[in-house]
């Protein structure tokens, strides 16, 4: 599937639990509720800290990319794929992925919700 008609694109049912998940949302928004496990870098940060992403990601790994609904993760992923990486947006964001009954927790490891 292809977001527009470059950004490669992934459902949240294609996603196994060992898969590699950016979070680009704002800090509130992961604070109120998030993947457990997934990697958190602002959008708005997102140069600035690139640098963890390539710390973290498993070398050679897919690196999905993850906003509210899909919009800012699509510009992310569009951005990593530019830079050679295996990236994909995940097509309805976090919406989608609470839909699909995945958990969210917040800040504090608690049940979360998605704002």
């Amino acid at each position: 599937m292809v977001f527009g008609s470059a950004v490669p694109t992934v459902g949240v049912d294609a996603l196994s639990a060992g898969d590699f998940l950016l979070d680009v949302r704002e800090a509130d928004e992961w604070e109120a509720g998030h993947a457990e496990g997934a990697l958190h870098l602002p959008m708005s940060e997102f140069v600035a800290r690139f640098g963890e992403l390539t710390e973290k990601a498993p070398e050679g790994a897919r690196i999905h990319v993850i906003c509210r609904s899909g919009g800012r993760s699509a510009q992310v992923t569009n951005y990593l794929v530019q830079q050679g990486f295996d990236a994909v947006n995940v097509d309805g964001g976090m919406q989608a992925w609470a839909a699909g009954g995945r958990p969210v927790v917040d800040g504090a490891g608690g049940s979360g919700t998605v704002i």
